[in-house]
């Protein structure tokens, strides 16, 4: 069984090299130019692959990794939700639709549950609980963010463009620190935090530089 993992491993790190790669071309390409399309639909598969990929390989006999699940579950969330975000960019859109509440609301479950057992886990001294708490705290967050944006996106200019940023970034940030933390090795605070830290700044610059001045909404 052990040279199928591994065969399983090697097909997994090819389709996240082949995200990461494309996801810092998509970075650095002119935003909405061809170049930026194109790699950010490479990045969107490669990081969708090799997350569905690793939640069966994290769940293997001495290839337990509850840090990679996790990771791989929210990158699919992300990736998925950010994909769908410019569909809120029509005028003829007024509403979310099923697929959006669906993707929102079951991440928003798995966040719970995953908080609940982070909190049963503190208090009977189960390992790696902290982590149940860290990811499901930022799922709640990000998930509640996502039913906020449902009910308030006709009334904003750009928040589809917003959103997209927020979570393509992030899955970017997250499949980084796995590659990090997981692929190298380097299991240590700053290489968790590293990544989050340059990733929200990127993402806090360009939702600025995206979100209408108040002159122009007056204008508006």
């Amino acid at each position: 069984m052990e040279p199928t993992i591994k065969i399983f491993i090697y097909i997994h790190a090819i389709f996240g090299g082949l995200g990461l790669i494309s996801g810092i071309t998509s970075i650095i390409a002119q935003k909405g130019s061809v170049l930026h399309k194109k790699s950010g639909t490479l990045f969107s598969v490669g990081m969708l692959a090799s997350s569905i990929i690793s939640l069966p390989i994290a769940c293997m006999p001495n290839h337990e990794n509850l840090f990679l699940f996790l990771i791989g579950l929210f990158t699919i969330y992300m990736v998925l939700v950010g994909n769908r975000a410019p569909s809120f960019k029509s005028k003829s859109k007024t509403a979310a639709s099923s697929v959006d509440k669906i993707l929102s609301g079951s991440m928003l479950l798995s966040s719970i549950l995953m908080i609940s057992y982070g909190i049963y886990g503190m208090i009977f001294t189960i390992s790696n609980s902290i982590l149940f708490l860290f990811f499901g705290g930022f799922g709640v967050f990000m998930t509640l963010t996502d039913f906020k944006f449902y009910k308030t996106f006709t009334q904003r200019k750009n928040s589809w463009l917003e959103n997209h940023i927020g979570k393509m970034v992030g899955a970017f940030i997250a499949s980084t620190t796995a590659f990090i933390v997981a692929g190298i090795g380097l299991d240590t605070i700053i290489a968790w935090v590293t990544p989050s830290i340059i990733g929200t700044i990127y993402i806090a610059y360009w939702t600025k530089k995206v979100k209408p001045s108040s002159a122009k909404k007056n204008k508006d």
